[in-house]
Order: structure tokens, then sequence, then C-alpha cells
């Protein structure tokens, strides 16, 4: 048996007043960043252009709403404990390098937040990681060890779980973890062609209990043993968990239409399904379920 439950309407201007004098803050990669442009242009429409206003310092992004004294923040950490794709811009590397018990860097930033909103899960998409105990600063001095999924995953969340365990206000922060977002670059997953992806897909998937395999069962139960853990010690941070309603939006995603950081090649114009985005989302769309979601916790808590 199912349970069922109705999502309270959004109301840009309800949750505004929610977020009076407050710090609404998404942590994590580009699908987190996907979700606060989403929010922030759900809010927008209901704020005076001359009472808003954008503000981008390194790995963080700020909107405020003037009028509310609130602000809607991003800041890019993709593996949330320190790694050599900090860099908000400059972050492709062809080695990726984490320091798994290093956080402080990066959570000084979040500290005072009213209410937190966690995501990691596409940069560690890969069969192991390279593992840093030392700085960046004299990694001559460091010890590097290799370190298979999804052990080194669980070891990084139990670095940010630690953290939040010791710095954050329970009185205060409420906080909230994005379960993985699903992609769709297997067409056959879905009775599509062997080869193809989320190209020219207009139509989301309607076979009931489809699961794709655009996210990770394993590492998704490593989530789950971390969250548990902390609330078994009184700190409770809710999953909000959109993978199995997004895995149906096949069509949901920008495709070719994404944003390009080269100039696309006479080879793949003749082959576009190769430049395709399939991990990403068209706003408005899929992300905006997802704040709905959000919305209905922090209205209801």
């Amino acid at each position: 048996m199912f349970a069922c439950f109705m999502l309270i309407r959004f109301n840009a201007t309800a949750l505004l007043e929610k977020l009076r004098n407050k710090r609404l803050v998404y942590v994590g990669d580009s699908l987190n960043r996907n979700q606060w442009v989403s929010m922030v242009c759900l809010v927008d429409s209901v704020i005076s252009p001359t009472f808003k206003s954008m503000h981008n310092n390194g790995s963080i992004n700020i909107f405020k709403a003037i009028e509310y004294n609130a602000t809607i923040e991003f800041y890019w950490s993709p593996l949330l404990v320190e790694s050599n794709s900090d860099d908000p811009i400059s972050h492709r590397v062809p080695d990726r390098i984490v320091r798994v018990q290093a956080i402080e860097k990066h959570a000084r930033h979040w500290t005072d937040a009213d209410y937190l909103v966690f995501n990691t899960y596409l940069w560690w998409r890969r069969r192991q990681m390279k593992v840093l105990w030392g700085s960046f600063e004299s990694p001559e001095d460091g010890v590097f060890k290799a370190v298979k999924l999804p052990r080194v995953y669980e070891m990084a969340l139990q670095t940010w779980a630690q953290w939040l365990e010791v710095h954050v206000d329970r009185n205060k922060t409420q906080l909230f973890f994005i379960s993985m977002s699903p992609t769709h670059q297997k067409a056959n997953k879905w009775g599509g062609i062997k080869g193809e992806n989320c190209y020219s897909e207009t139509e989301p998937v309607t076979e009931e209990e489809y699961v794709g395999d655009g996210a990770s069962p394993r590492m998704m139960r490593v989530v789950d043993s971390v969250l548990g853990e902390l609330k078994t010690r009184g700190l409770n941070v809710q999953m909000i968990n959109i993978t199995q309603l997004s895995d149906y939006r096949k069509e949901g995603h920008p495709s070719i239409y994404r944003k390009h950081w080269e100039t696309i090649t006479e080879e793949q114009l003749l082959n576009p399904k190769n430049y395709s985005d399939c991990i990403h989302w068209c706003l408005p769309g899929v992300p905006d379920v997802w704040n709905e979601l959000l919305y209905a916790y922090i209205l209801e808590l």
C-alpha cells in the first residue's frame, strides 16, 4: 500500500515571509546550483526590481530579497569536502583528488545559515578516487592513496556529518539532503535504441516503477546510513528523495541546448547526441518540483 499526500501549492510570498531575516543556502555541485537557480526564479516575480540584488563572490552566489532581508544562496562544493575541483570556474581536472577529512574551508561559509540544502553525487561517479592526507599547498609532503567507491564517498560524508554534529545550532538550522539526480544516457534502459541517449526525447517514461541506471543504490545506502547515524545522535537531516520521480523525466534535460564551454566541432554537429547534456535539467522544469518539496518541508517545519 502506498501513502499519498497532497503538496501545498507553492507561494513565493509565503516562502519569503518564512525566510525573513534568514539565509537559505544550497551547497554542492551544479545540480544543486540548478535547483538554486530554480528557487531564485520561483520567487523573483513577486519582488520589485528595486528590492532585489544578485552578488557573486568566488564560490558563493547570493540572491537577496532586500525588503525581507532574506538571502537564497548557492555555495560551490561539488564533493562537500575539500578537493582539487573546488574552483567554481576551473574545476575540470584530469585527476580528481579529495581531502576526505577536510571540510572547514567550505563549511565556514555556511555556519550561520538557517536552512542548509546539501547534495553530492555526480562528481563521485567513478570506480575510485585519489585521497590526499596533507594539503594542496604542499602536496609533496602529503600521502596519496586511491580509495574505491563507495568507501571514499562514505569517508567524505562522515566528515560532513561530524562537522554538522559539532557546529550546527540545532535550535536554529534546518538541514536537508537532496538524493541523487538520475541521468538518462542509455536509451535502451527505457526501451529506446541502444547507443542513444536523451537527445530528441519529448515524452517522459510511462512505465510504472521504471528504474534506470543513472543513480547508484550502493551510494544511496551510504547516505541513508550516515543520516541514520546522525539521527541517533539527535541531529535530523531531512532527506528529500527526488531520484525515482525524476527518473521518469528522460525528456527534461537541456540536451544539445546546454551551455557549451568549448566551440562545437564539425564532427560533433554531425552527431549531436554525442554532446547532449542528459545530466542537468531544463528550467522551468524538474528542479522546480524538487523546490516544491523543499518548500513544503520549510513551511511545515
